[in-house]
């Protein structure tokens, strides 16, 4: 049997519950990570000039517009979990219990984004070059949500960090027999975010990119490691042309990129 010395085992709680107030660890990453991502950001603007809570005021606005269109490019591409027969759809409003796609709420943050940088009176892609090393960082700490909730996870692999499952998940693949170990997808993103802070923050200061180049960047290299990441989760997602929808996102932020 699988030890936490040869494997990581999978939390057994989801929650905290302090009186009439449950707090989910799903919630508690994902503020967390905006939290340190506008500190970081913060820092960034403040080195060129800008007050530093510049990066509240613009906050304000994209991260309610960033959730809002997460929630709805993950519904969107899971449309069956909630409007199939015998669903649930009220929890197509239940985010805390999971289900935000990054590359819906960077569309819909950057909507939200826009917005505040005209009232703040700042360029936006200025805003997003400082932005971008902040992101990743959200990224890194917000993916561990997705552990807490026992979710995302990858197909089965017998290396030694191999993730524990337990065969009563929803999500554990018919057919295979309990105690097996599956790749933690949560990891690998958190530790591919964790490296793009690093390589954005050492090309920023080598090359001083701007006019959006630098959230360019962001854009190819989180794409690049999320295509590998993407093809070997194995919770149910739409599939164009053989390959996962967020597969499809992740190719078209890489041309994006390249493009701007």
């Amino acid at each position: 049997m699988p030890s936490i010395f040869t494997s990581i085992p999978s939390p057994s709680i989801a929650d905290l519950q302090l009186g009439p107030v449950t707090l989910r660890f799903y919630a508690l990453f994902i503020l967390l990570g905006i939290v340190l991502g506008l500190w970081l950001t913060a820092n960034r603007l403040k080195a060129r000039g800008v007050k530093a809570s510049v990066a509240v005021d613009i906050a304000i606005w994209a991260v309610p517009f960033g959730i809002i269109g997460g929630r709805i490019y993950h519904v969107l591409t899971h449309w069956n979990d909630y409007f199939s027969v015998g669903a649930d759809p009220s929890s197509a409003l239940r985010i805390w219990e999971g289900g935000l796609a990054i590359y819906g709420a960077i569309a819909f943050g950057a909507v939200g984004a826009w917005i505040g940088c005209r009232s703040a009176g700042i360029r936006f892609l200025s805003f997003a070059d400082a932005l971008a090393p902040g992101l990743l960082l959200a990224q890194a700490v917000g993916r561990w949500g997705n552990y807490f909730n026992n979710e995302l996870f990858g197909l089965p692999t017998t290396l030694p960090w191999g993730l524990e499952i337990e065969k009563i998940n929803p999500a554990y693949p018919v057919g295979l027999p309990p105690g097996e170990l599956f790749h933690p997808t949560f990891l690998y993103e958190s530790l591919w975010c964790l490296l793009g802070v690093v390589v954005l923050l050492l090309v920023d200061r080598k090359y001083q990119l701007q006019w959006g180049r630098l959230f360019s960047l962001y854009l190819v290299f989180y794409s690049v490691g999320r295509v590998f990441i993407e093809s070997i989760r194995i919770d149910p997602a739409n599939i164009i042309l053989g390959l996962r929808t967020n597969v499809w996102s992740a190719i078209l932020g890489i041309v994006v990129g390249v493009a701007l």
